[in-house]
C-alpha cells in the first residue's frame, strides 16, 4: 500500500469514528485547533498549522516539537527572495554571527552588512550558496565617485559578491546626470570585473517621479544588474507604487529590490507582486517564520 493510499484509508476510518460517535468533522486546515478531536485527512503539518495543540504541548513541559523535513520545509523561492541584512552603526560582531547563521539556516539569497563585517560574514559563509552582500556611498550617496570606487575595490578583495551602492542624489536633483552615470558606470566597470553584482539605490523617499524614472534609466544604461528602492535610513522606505514604477521603467531585464519597512510576509508579497525580485529586510526570519505556519502563502 502507498503513502498516499495509506493516508486515504486513514482518514476514512476517521470519519467512520466520528460518525459513530456523533461527533462533528473536523474542518478542512484547521486540524488539531479543534478541542479534542483527530484530524480526518491529517495533512501531517502539525507543528505547522496545529498552533493551539503545539502550544498545549509546549506549556506542559516540552521544548522539542518534531517533525520530519519533507512536512516543514518552506517553499525555498521565499528565502531566494531574501536580502538577510543588518546595516545598523551598533551592530557587534555577534550579531554579525548569528545574522551569518540564520541566512545559512534558511538559504537567504545574501547576508548583506557594512563593509567593516564583510570579511567575517565571507568566512562564515565560505562554501554556502548564500551571497556577501556589502553597502557602498552608504547611506549619503555623496561621497566621490574615486571613494566609491576604493570602497568596492576593498570589499570585493575581502569577500564581497554583490554591491548595493547609493547614486549621487544631489547630482540627479541638479540635473547633472552625467554625474550619475559615471558614478554608477564606475562602480560597475569594477564589479562586473570581480564577477559581483550592483544594485543601485535609489533613495526614492527623495525623488519625484520623474527623478525615479531617470534614475532607473540611468542605472540600466549603466549596465546596473539591480535597482533598488531605498537604504532605509531616510525619510520611508520601499512602497508598492515605487517598485511597480521602477519595474515597468527598467523592463524584464534587470533585478528590482525592495528594501525598507518590510517586516512581514504579506509586504513580501505586495513587493513581489509588483515587480520585486529580491527583498532587502531585517525582519527576515520573522516573514520565514510566518512562511512555515502558511505553507502555501506565497
Amino acid at each position: 500500500m502507498s503513502p498516499a493510499e495509506l493516508d486515504r484509508l486513514v482518514a476514512e476510518i476517521g470519519e467512520q469514528i466520528l460518525a459513530r460517535l456523533d461527533m462533528p468533522r473536523a474542518v478542512k486546515g484547521e486540524g488539531l485547533n479543534i478541542p479534542d478531536l483527530v484530524c480526518p485527512g491529517c495533512v501531517q503539518r502539525c507543528a505547522q498549522t496545529c498552533h493551539k495543540k503545539t502550544a498545549e504541548i509546549v506549556s506542559a513541559g516540552a521544548d522539542r516539537v518534531s517533525a520530519s523535513e519533507r512536512l516543514t520545509k518552506v517553499d525555498p523561492q521565499i528565502a531566494r527572495l531574501i536580502d538577510h541584512t543588518l546595516l545598523k552603526p551598533e551592530a557587534t560582531s555577534a550579531e554579525i554571527d548569528e545574522l551569518c547563521k540564520q541566512a545559512l539556516k534558511y538559504q537567504f539569497a545574501s547576508v548583506c552588512v557594512n563593509p567593516f563585517w564583510v570579511p567575517r560574514a565571507a568566512t562564515l559563509l565560505a562554501g554556502s550558496p548564500v551571497k556577501v552582500c556589502t553597502v557602498v556611498g552608504f547611506p549619503l550617496g555623496a561621497t566621490t565617485t574615486e571613494a566609491k570606487r576604493g570602497e568596492t575595490l576593498s570589499a570585493l578583495r575581502c569577500g564581497a559578491q554583490e554591491i548595493d551602492m547609493v547614486i549621487n542624489i544631489g547630482a540627479l536633483r541638479s540635473g547633472d546626470l552625467e554625474a550619475v552615470k559615471a558614478d554608477i558606470a564606475t562602480v560597475v566597470e569594477v564589479a562586473h570585473a570581480a564577477h559581483a553584482l550592483v544594485k543601485v539605490i535609489l533613495e526614492t523617499a527623495l525623488l519625484d517621479t520623474g527623478q525615479k524614472t531617470i534614475a532607473c534609466q540611468i542605472a540600466k544604461a549603466a549596465n546596473a544588474d539591480f535597482v533598488k528602492t531605498s537604504t532605509g535610513f531616510s525619510k520611508h522606505g520601499a512602497t508598492v507604487e515605487d517598485v511597480a514604477l521602477m519595474r515597468r521603467t527598467v523592463g524584464a531585464q534587470m533585478g528590482v529590490k525592495a528594501a525598507g519597512g518590510i517586516r512581514s510576509l504579506d509586504d513580501l508579497k505586495q513587493m513581489a507582486a509588483a515587480g520585486a525580485t529580491r527583498i532587502g529586510a531585517s525582519a527576515s526570519v520573522k516573514i520565514m517564520e510566518a512562511a512555515a505556519v502558511s505553507p502555501d502563502a506565497y
